[in-house]
C-alpha cells in the first residue's frame, strides 16, 4: 500500500487507508471505470472525504498501481533466469496475463484503457525494458520468430486484455487457451513472412491516445 502523507492526523490517515483498501477491491472487481461513489461506500466514508484525499481518479492509480506492478519485476526476473529462453518468454506471458485475470483494474491499467498517471507510466516503462530483454533472449535462441518486436507484445496485451475482460466471469481460464494459440504462432518454426510492419512508437502513442 502506498505510504501515508506524514502530515495526516490519525483519523485522516485511517480514512485514507480505508479508501486505498476499498479502491483496490472495487477496481479489482469492476475495472478502472468503477464509480468512485462505490469506493467511498465500501470504505465507509463520504464522497467529500474521498475527494479530500484523492481529488482525481488518477490519484488513486498513482497510489495503488506502482506497487502492484512490482509483481511484474518478479515475473520478469524469473523469465530472465530461466535456462530456456523460450520457456522464460512463455512463462513471462503466462504470469503477466494471470495477473491481469485476477484483477480487472490491473487489466485495464496494463491495456492502458485510461491515461497513465506519471508514477504508473514509470513502472510500465521499467517493465518494458525487462520485456525487451526477454524477447531478445528468445529471438537469439532461434525459438521465437525473428520479426517479433516489443510493439507486437503491446498489441498482444491489448488483445488478451479484451479476452480476459469479456470472458472472466463465464470462463475464467479461457485466456489460457487463447495464449496457447498465440504462442504456437510465435514459434520460429511456424513463422512466415508478414508484409505489414510492426507499430512504431508514434503509432503506439497515437493508438493509445484514441
Amino acid at each position: 500500500m502506498a505510504a501515508r502523507p506524514k502530515s495526516l492526523r490519525a483519523d485522516a490517515a485511517r480514512n485514507r487507508d480505508k479508501l486505498l483498501v476499498a479502491a483496490t477491491q472495487v477496481f479489482g472487481e469492476r475495472g478502472l471505470d468503477a464509480p468512485l461513489e462505490h469506493i467511498a461506500r465500501r470504505a465507509g466514508v463520504s464522497i467529500g472525504t474521498l475527494y479530500a484525499h484523492f481529488p482525481t481518479r488518477e490519484a488513486f492509480f498513482d497510489a495503488i498501481f506502482p506497487e502492484r506492478l512490482t509483481e511484474l519485476d518478479r515475473i520478469a526476473a524469473a523469465a530472465l533466469a530461466d535456462a530456456d529462453p523460450w520457456q522464460g518468454f512463455a512463462g513471462y506471458l503466462e504470469g503477466l496475463f494471470a495477473l491481469q485475470a485476477k484483477d480487472r483494474g490491473l487489466n485495464d491499467a496494463l491495456a492502458q484503457r485510461f491515461p497513465l498517471s506519471p508514477e504508473v507510466a514509470v513502472a510500465c516503462h521499467r517493465g518494458m525494458q525487462h520485456v525487451e530483454q526477454i524477447i531478445d533472449r528468445a529471438r537469439r535462441s532461434g525459438q521465437l520468430r525473428a520479426d517479433f518486436q516489443s510493439a507486437d507484445l503491446a498489441t498482444l496485451i491489448w488483445a488478451m486484455s479484451q479476452v480476459i475482460r469479456e470472458s472472466i466471469d463465464v470462463a475464467p481460464q479461457a485466456w489460457r487457451r487463447c495464449l496457447a494459440f498465440f504462442l504456437d504462432g510465435l514459434r520460429a518454426g511456424a513463422a512466415h513472412p508478414i508484409s505489414v510492419p510492426p507499430l512504431t512508437s508514434d503509432n503506439l502513442i497515437d493508438a493509445l491516445r484514441h
